[in-house]
């Protein structure tokens, strides 16, 4: 399904040749919208907008939210495009990014945002092409650590004023494990199946999975293999990280340390421990950020393009913005700063807020992305099996990985 899914978005160009959509309603208009989101919480925050702008639109009769599973999101997606049912509106996954902003798929919404001035370069970046905005970066969320601050005080550990190195954090995090029973530090959304979340670390070490133009493979590189190696031991040695086929929840009170994002942090609403949030650790490379991205963007074969334009204007409009930044951090350099953000997080203290998000957008790096990113995904995963055992060879299973990608990455 995913070299499906990879070849519908490479597809997109010629299906959308035509420009806008047809068959646009008439009489009042239904917009839809495909969110990978279920949270209740979320979904009460996106009616509520979308009843506002309803309440002064009489052209639009119905603005729908349609929840489409994580996992899923992408292949169905793309496949509702092609098979016409395409919706109004659509949230994109980071790296999808480039695919869907090459093909054409995206109808061009730089003219209805609203100071668009005002958006953090680095962030919009990866949404642009040819100085135009194809879909707005309404979720920028840098990754930072959760750490349980009862749990380090049970092991005898503690967190350093200064924040942690990587060796450091892990030493403390399998301290902890082996002293208490519980997990050391754990990766929410990695479970081994989704290595791009491991750029949390490997960017310590300044590795990277491929090149900035995306054609040439960084897995073999020596930044890699030290970082791979590293985290190999962590796993396998040091047992500071939860092994392969091992579920332990941070946000229930199970783990010493979780990288994550911001949003996570209202799962903490009711917690029975004590925590706190932390930058990523330093690594060898210093300090540094990884960010976490979603936009919104219209698609072009949408029977009411121009109307769902005009509602993603509302929708991120500086106010709306403000709203959205309870659980996605804005762009909006206007949003960015410690008092705004502490009022929609008020779980997050303002000096935390400040070094994990705000100084985190502004020096981070989002997650890998490349314009073939759904057959990379899945070969990239599949390459990095034989890692996640204890006996692996690091280096030969990441020349391995290159060896598998880079006919992908110099493929036309």
């Amino acid at each position: 399904m995913k070299r499906f899914a990879a070849a519908v978005v490479a597809g997109l160009l010629t299906l959308t040749a035509c420009g806008g959509g047809t068959g646009a309603q008439s009489g009042p208009k239904t917009l839809r919208m495909t969110v990978w989101t279920a949270n209740e919480a979320h979904l009460k925050l996106l009616n509520g907008i979308a009843a506002e702008y309803k309440a002064s639109h009489p052209d639009i009769g119905e603005i729908r939210f349609d929840s489409v599973p994580a996992d899923t999101y992408t292949t169905t997606l793309t496949t509702q495009i092609a098979g016409g049912n395409a919706p109004d509106l659509a949230w994109i996954l980071e790296k999808s990014a480039p695919a869907f902003v090459a093909s054409g798929a995206l109808l061009p919404i730089k003219n209805k945002i609203e100071n668009v001035g005002e958006l953090a370069p680095s962030a919009t970046k990866l949404w642009e092409r040819d100085g135009e905005l194809y879909a707005f970066p309404f979720s920028t969320s840098p990754f930072g650590l959760f750490v349980n601050t009862d749990l380090l005080k049970q092991a005898g550990q503690q967190v350093p004023a200064g924040g942690w190195t990587w060796d450091q954090a892990i030493a403390a995090a399998a301290a902890t494990a082996s002293s208490t029973g519980k997990g050391g530090l754990v990766l929410p959304d990695f479970k081994y199946l989704n290595w791009d979340v491991l750029s949390t670390i490997w960017r310590g070490w300044g590795a990277s999975a491929w090149s900035d133009d995306g054609r040439t493979c960084g897995f073999a590189s020596p930044e890699m293999n030290d970082a791979m190696s590293f985290l190999h031991k962590a796993i396998f040695t040091q047992k500071a990280i939860p092994g392969p086929g091992t579920t332990i929840d941070f946000f229930a009170g199970n783990a010493a340390m979780g990288i994550s994002q911001i949003s996570r942090a209202g799962s903490l609403k009711d917690a029975k421990f004590g925590w706190t949030l932390l930058p990523l650790p330093s690594g060898p490379k210093g300090d540094y950020a990884v960010i976490g991205q979603a936009g919104v963007g219209v698609l072009k074969r949408s029977p009411n393009a121009e109307a769902a334009a005009d509602f993603l204007g509302f929708f991120t409009n500086a106010a709306n913005s403000a709203k959205l930044a309870q659980f996605f951090p804005s762009v909006r350099t206007s949003l960015l700063n410690a008092a705004t953000l502490a009022k929609s997080n008020p779980l997050i203290k303002p000096d935390q807020l400040q070094s994990v998000v705000i100084d985190g957008i502004a020096k981070g790096v989002v997650k890998p992305t490349h314009p073939k990113q759904e057959e990379l995904d899945q070969t990239v995963r599949s390459a990095l099996d034989p890692l996640w055992q204890p006996g692996a060879d690091v280096h030969s299973v990441l020349d391995g990985v290159c060896a598998k990608i880079r006919p992908i990455l110099e493929a036309p």
